[in-house]
């Protein structure tokens, strides 16, 4: 089913929660509680009935620290940056939460012909997206010494046994694609083993919502952060938005790459998937710039909208919600 976008606010007011790329949460209930916090390069909150404790709100931040001391490639300490640096490769001991993280990769990657692969990192540094936010692409001799090299491929240069990654060479493992979605499941968690049944998490348009009451969500304009393009009612499971403008730089250039060419997408300019888990629905935001839903919905259970860059969208049949047309 396909729709025609105008520029349109939205039904007069902006619904509760806007979801772009760019997202303001709404709390569970009126007169919640908000914990705000910055983590992993961006603003999270957690919207709750009542007040987290301190000692809650530590275990939150300690385990983002812990994920982020693993897997980012912005940290010269982390894991990820060691297998960067690892001139001949080698073995390399990974936390328990990469054997789920990995899994979805595993999946992603088959259900996306290559198109999405956490061994993009090189592709992005080389684009300008580095450690250092250089945001400055690699001369055109660099990129072509890297591609005589041969691409790194997660199916075929990452041999994984449980949660022992070897490799062969220095390789730049990005979890960009669902690295956030999956740890807002991970702090989802947290709450849930705290006893929290309502909650709303937001990790800058990674949202995940847990009650009986439906929450509205609002879709951002993707070249628009003012206007709502659609609406979402969201109970009980994760809504991830993923976009061109955020985290863009120079003519074209932005994070959302092709793994399997290394350029960035051109045809779609936003996504948003509802799914059971966060870090489903943040993968399947990134794949639906390269791939049809109908073939990854032989091999995952999910709703989306995609806005292309013409303005076009299309909405699936089951997604709770609607466009503004």
């Amino acid at each position: 089913m396909h729709h025609h976008i105008t520029r349109h606010p939205g039904e007069g007011s902006r619904p509760t929660t806007a979801v772009g790329p760019e997202a303001e949460a709404g709390r569970p209930d009126a007169g919640g509680s908000r914990f705000a916090f910055d983590a992993i390069g961006t603003g999270w909150q957690i919207d709750t009935d009542e007040p987290l404790s301190g000692s809650l709100r530590r275990r939150v931040l300690d385990r983002i620290r812990r994920f982020d001391a693993t897997y980012s490639r912005f940290r010269p300490d982390s894991l990820v940056s060691r297998i960067a640096a690892a001139p001949a490769g080698g073995r390399f001991e990974f936390p328990e939460d990469s054997l789920a993280l990995f899994d979805l990769y595993d999946r992603l990657s088959t259900a996306t012909g290559g198109a999405v692969d956490p061994l993009v990192g090189r592709e992005l540094e080389l684009l300008g997206y580095d450690a250092s936010y250089s945001l400055t692409p690699a001369p055109q001799t660099v990129r072509a010494q890297e591609r005589a090299r041969g691409r790194a491929i997660w199916a075929a240069d990452i041999v994984r046994d449980g949660r022992t990654l070897v490799t062969q060479r220095p390789v730049v493992i990005d979890v960009g694609a669902v690295g956030k979605g999956y740890l807002v499941d991970i702090v989802s968690a947290i709450l849930r083993d705290a006893g929290i049944t309502r909650f709303v998490i937001d990790a800058s348009g990674d949202l995940r919502h847990a009650g009986d009451r439906a929450i509205r969500v609002g879709l951002e304009h993707p070249f628009d952060p003012q206007l709502v393009v659609g609406v979402a009612h969201l109970r009980g499971r994760a809504l991830c938005a993923s976009g061109v403008r955020t985290r863009a730089w120079g003519d074209g250039l932005h994070h959302l790459l092709d793994a399997r060419t290394g350029r960035p997408a051109r045809k779609v300019a936003a996504t948003w998937v509802v799914a059971d888990s966060a870090a489903l629905a943040d993968g399947l935001a990134t794949a639906l710039f390269f791939t049809e839903a109908r073939r990854l919905a032989q091999t995952f259970d999910f709703a989306h909208v995609r806005m292309y860059a013409s303005g076009h969208a299309e909405i699936s049949r089951n997604f709770d919600g609607g466009l503004f047309t």
